[in-house]
């Protein structure tokens, strides 16, 4: 069951950035942080949510993950409200990678624990 909902919650997450970074700008919500920040930490959320959900296909989620960031900016450039830049995709690649590597040393070391091993709390 957890299974599933690490892929749905995976590309759930996915699909809420692609809609928030292709909608109308007015649309977006506005969290108070830097516009880099937010972007950062929403790609930092997709590629840890991927690297979890997908553990032994790390070089596919990489390639999804910074591919989202790379095709998302791009696609910005047809929406009329939007505006694509170089800091913009340096950011979601720079948190999609960050979260990449964060979900694979969780990974890693969960594998390492074993399977029925219990950890002390």
């Amino acid at each position: 069951m957890s299974f599933k909902l690490g892929h749905l919650a995976a590309w759930l997450l996915l699909a809420a950035v692609a809609f928030m970074t292709l909608a109308p700008i007015g649309w977006r919500p506005v969290s108070g942080l830097s516009i880099h920040i937010e972007r950062f930490a929403a790609f930092a959320l997709i590629g840890l949510a991927f690297s979890l959900a997908y553990p032994r296909r790390l070089a596919l989620v990489t390639i999804v993950v910074l591919g989202a960031a790379i095709a998302f900016e791009a696609l910005q450039f047809l929406a009329q409200s939007r505006h694509a830049g170089l800091p913009d995709v340096v950011a979601k690649l720079a948190g999609g990678a960050c979260g990449l590597l964060a979900g694979w040393v969780l990974s890693s070391w969960r594998g390492r624990q074993g399977p029925g091993t219990t950890r002390p709390d």
